[in-house]
């Protein structure tokens, strides 16, 4: 590699601002003990390792590196990348030594091919065979290499750990190689906040808006044309064929299928949980509003203020709300934080055909009666839009959240749901068929669990849409991401949500 490799053939003049692209920027700025990414195959991000691996080993501050492929061509590969990044550096030649050595481990005596760069600083770049044991008494960096694909990832880890007591890192970097590999429980573990990684995920796509492309194009001194492009990516994705999810999308294999099973969700059921359920006609929303409101004030006096009125007012609550105007049905979902910080739902509510100055005044009333309310959060698609705006704007941009749900929301917030419904931190839901339901239809859709398309009917005969469910991973990210503490209300905030509350 030389400063000739990031010219412009035709030109000669230089035309990218950065030898790295930027989502190879972002994963070494990432200055994390342990981080993780899943990947797409042939993105550079190996090379991008090498590149900070050759600055970080000639450093007289630096560390030692071990890099752990799965093959003896990857560790190859490796060590002549941070060999021309050295080169690229500047450092001198002599100060590198390039050698093919045998190491003896402990007890068992064994050979161990390894390849190794040595710096005059007095540390160095090995890569190793993929043997736990070759790990044991090392310190300093671990980069362990397509992950997916090693024998024994578990006990990998295991060995790679043992480096961050004395102040060593451990990078993870792999495709995916199916939805039950240990990768993938590592990528999930970490997402739930089951174990304290950065988490980082670079598709095909994301590399391409990062400039990728074009960097293959300078690489290959290929004239670069914008127009092209797709057909390029189209070629490789064919390339691919129905491996091309999993290769190029980070979609782990086997991603379909129910995420949530029937006994972990009844595990967390509690008989005593009330389900209120209130539907109104279409009839009803040709009344004048001042009539609808009055009798919806009715409705909330008489049926929802005495289970509002038995909560413990010491204690902090969350809430998350799927809207629905027709069809299906808006689901509020308090979630009531105990001592012990474990979250229980003291009731569910349902709304079916509500019309939507309705839903604001039955929203409003519980979120001012709720105990030391933190946080909210709506779903804000389509009409939900108009109701997350409206609470907004009555109770507060910090503590309500509209939230626009999408694919990589789901990635990043049904993991730590998961596990809080697991560990029993998150428990007291209402046993009730259609809840139960509703949670079950959480699937695996491209390897990310959401609620998919297709319609279901309740115990009612209605149309749902896993709105429950929805609610209250709702109302979870809430209670993770809208924690803002106890709230100090002014006078002026107090009196004005009394006239909110006045009438209900």
């Amino acid at each position: 590699m030389s400063s000739d490799d990031f010219r412009q053939p035709e030109t000669g003049m230089s035309r990218t601002p950065m030898v790295l692209l930027a989502y190879q920027q972002r994963w070494l700025a990432d200055k994390s003990q342990v981080k993780v990414c899943e990947k797409s195959r042939r993105i550079g991000l190996t090379w991008s390792e090498a590149a900070d691996s050759a600055l970080l080993a000639a450093q007289t501050n630096g560390m030692n590196v071990w890099y752990i492929g799965y093959n003896k061509d990857m560790a190859l590969e490796f060590i002549n990348d941070c060999g021309n990044w050295a080169k690229f550096y500047g450092l001198a030649a002599g100060e590198i030594q390039e050698t093919e050595e045998v190491f003896v481990e402990g007890d068992e005596k064994q050979a161990i091919l390894a390849y190794v760069i040595r710096f005059a600083s007095g540390f160095r770049i090995t890569a190793l065979s993929s043997r736990p044991n070759n790990l044991r008494g090392k310190q300093g960096r671990v980069i362990l290499d397509e992950a997916a694909f090693h024998d024994d990832l578990a006990e990998l880890l295991k060995a790679a750990m043992a480096l961050l007591m004395w102040g060593g890192q451990v990078h993870i970097i792999s495709t995916h190689n199916g939805v039950d590999n240990p990768f993938n429980e590592l990528i999930n573990d970490s997402r739930a906040g089951k174990k304290p990684y950065s988490v980082h995920r670079i598709s095909f796509d994301d590399a391409l808006a990062d400039g990728l492309y074009e960097r293959i194009c300078l690489r290959l001194n290929i004239p670069f044309a914008p127009e092209n492009e797709p057909t390029w990516v189209g070629q490789i994705r064919a390339s691919y064929g129905e491996d091309a999810s999993e290769e190029l999308d980070c979609i782990p294999k086997n991603g379909g299928g129910k995420w949530l099973n029937r006994a972990l969700i009844e595990s967390r059921m509690s008989p005593f949980t009330p389900v209120l359920r209130y539907d109104q006609t279409d009839e009803f929303a040709l009344l004048p509003e001042h009539q609808r409101a009055a009798e919806v004030a009715e409705w909330l006096s008489d049926s929802l203020k005495p289970y509002l009125d038995e909560l413990d007012t010491s204690r902090h609550s969350f809430v998350g709300v799927d809207f629905a105007r027709s069809g299906d049905r808006t689901a509020i979902v308090p979630l009531i934080r105990e001592s012990n910080l474990n979250l229980k739902t003291p009731f569910i509510l349902e709304l079916g055909n509500m019309p939507f100055k309705q839903q604001e005044q039955i929203n409003a009333f519980i979120l001012a009666h709720l105990p030391n309310l933190l946080g909210a959060a709506f779903d804000a698609r389509g009409n939900g839009q108009s109701l997350a705006e409206a609470m907004q704007d009555q109770f507060g941009h910090d503590r309500i959240q509209a939230v626009m749900l999408s694919e990589n929301w789901y990635r990043a917030h049904t993991a730590p749901f998961k596990a809080a419904l697991e560990d029993g931190t998150l428990d007291g839901l209402p046993r009730d068929e259609n809840i139960l339901a509703d949670l079950r239809a959480f699937e695996l859709v491209r390897g990310v669990p959401r609620i998919p398309d297709t319609r279901s009917k309740g115990t009612d005969g209605k149309t749902r849409h896993g709105d429950t469910g929805i609610a209250l991973l709702l109302a979870h990210y809430a209670s993770r991401e809208l924690n803002i503490g106890t709230v100090k209300v002014s006078s002026r905030k107090v009196k004005r949500n009394s006239r909110l509350t006045k009438g209900y």
